[in-house]
């Protein structure tokens, strides 16, 4: 058995995460890979679903051209070339980052793992002790109990897919959805959401949501909510999807249907009972620390983690913590508050800190600042389609608690606001600041 002071299993971002510390302190460290390194997020995730993104930016660029009074021929996407481009531009990202993970000092191990004990792992027969584990496995589809289930494809399917489809269904009202939606609706794909629950994207601000909503419907994306997906037919070279809402059993018909109903913890393959740790339908009891709590010898990070947000740059934050509570004791908890999330569909959605409806619930006594900027020159100059922002502001401490933003350059924006957020800068010291002109930036200031 070979012994190590740290095995990580995952070779993600939030497992990259915890190599930083725990190697600038000298232990010997361990990654355990099933597949290729990086993970979802550069892989099959986030940087090939940017690059489709980037590419319906410029539809919509030219969608608005005559708006600056340029003429312009309707322009024709090929999208297998699309494809190609995007798989050319991640290609070398495994090989760069074990060039990295070798610079660094750690051990990558390919293969499976699983427990066999509170301190090991065993690894397509190769044995493994450590002093600590790390379980940074990551997330996969939730699966979907319904008929017809062997039909859905996922958001991998769709990044991968050199065939643009006539039309696609998305099973969720969730992001995946809206930022494949906006893709495959400006792409000419006809596109319909169907969402069990009331409200669209859990999480975000109801009234920012609401205008996305709008613009999405307005590009022909047919969205339903409180629609739930009883069965997925074959029916004339096609894929038929039954869905019930206000009690009438609806039918859509479509070429590709995507499972966008979430992600849940990878984990199912780690034997955890040999590991003896405590977790239910694979959500592991974590500490404040992010450890096990029925084996404090084991962190959990990232999309593992069953209740915090599963984006990657938290994987990496909640990565760094574990690696530094690895080197100096259970001292450091991860703390959400400031970090912010976009939504990259067209416009964009940003969004840092508290809604209003939390803040409210919450019971503190907040000032609102809404503002629709359709009139702001600056939007006029862009032709932007929509530009709105919402920001939550504490009025006894003039304390930044809350920012949403649709347009407007929203999703770098929103930066500006968290840094406030994290280091403590009131509403009127962002107002007073002085920003570069002409810019989405300088419009900061008439936001509060």
């Amino acid at each position: 058995m070979e012994k190590y002071d740290v095995v990580i299993v995952g070779g993600g971002n939030a497992g990259m995460g915890v190599t930083l510390a725990t190697r600038a302190a000298g232990l010997s460290v361990a990654m355990v890979e099933a597949h290729d390194l990086g993970g979802v997020c550069p892989n099959r995730g986030c940087t090939p679903k940017k690059v489709l993104v980037a590419a319906a930016h410029a539809l919509d660029e030219i969608d608005r051209a005559d708006r600056h009074e340029i003429k312009v021929d309707r322009p024709r996407l090929d999208w297998r070339g699309l494809i190609e481009r995007e798989k050319e531009i991640i290609r070398d990202i495994p090989s760069r980052l074990a060039t990295l993970m070798a610079r660094r000092g750690v051990d990558v191990i390919s293969g499976e793992a699983a427990f066999i004990g509170s301190n090991a792992i065993r690894v397509d027969g190769q044995e493994l002790e450590a002093r600590n584990i790390v379980i940074a496995t990551g997330s996969k589809p939730r699966s979907l109990p319904i008929p017809g289930a062997e039909h859905l494809t996922t958001s991998d399917d769709v990044l991968s897919d050199p065939e643009l489809p006539r039309a696609a269904v998305f099973v969720g009202g969730g992001v995946i959805a809206f930022e494949l939606g906006h893709v495959y609706a400006r792409a000419g794909v006809e596109v319909t959401i169907l969402e069990a629950l009331p409200q669209l994207l859990g999480g975000f601000d109801v009234d920012a949501v609401a205008l996305l909503r709008a613009e999405s419907e307005r590009l022909g994306i047919s969205i339903h909510t409180m629609a739930w997906v009883k069965r997925i037919d074959e029916a004339d070279g096609r894929l038929r999807v039954s869905f019930v809402k206000d009690g009438v059993e609806c039918l859509v018909d479509a070429d590709r249907v995507v499972n966008c109903a979430g992600r849940v913890a990878n984990v199912e393959g780690l034997d955890l009972g040999a590991g003896v740790i405590v977790h239910r339908e694979g959500r592991i009891e974590i500490d404040d620390h992010l450890r096990s709590r029925s084996n404090p010898d084991v962190y959990v990070c990232g999309d593992a983690v069953w209740n915090s947000p599963q984006l990657s740059p938290i994987a990496t934050y909640e990565g760094g913590i574990v690696g530094r509570n690895i080197v100096d004791g259970p001292k450091h908890r991860p703390d959400y508050s400031h970090i912010p999330v976009s939504l990259y569909s067209i416009p964009a959605v940003a969004s840092v800190g508290l809604t209003e409806a939390r803040a409210r619930e919450l019971g503190l006594r907040v000032k609102v600042h809404v503002n629709d900027m359709q009139g702001w020159l600056s939007t006029r100059t862009y032709a932007e389609a929509v530009a709105w922002s919402k920001i939550i502001v504490e009025e006894p401490t003039d304390r930044i608690v809350g920012a949403h933003l649709v347009g407007h350059a929203g999703e770098e924006l929103i930066h500006i606001f968290a840094l406030a957020m994290k280091h403590g800068i009131p509403a009127r010291g962002l107002s007073e600041m002085v920003y570069g002109f002409p810019t989405f930036s300088a419009d900061i200031r008439n936001m509060m």
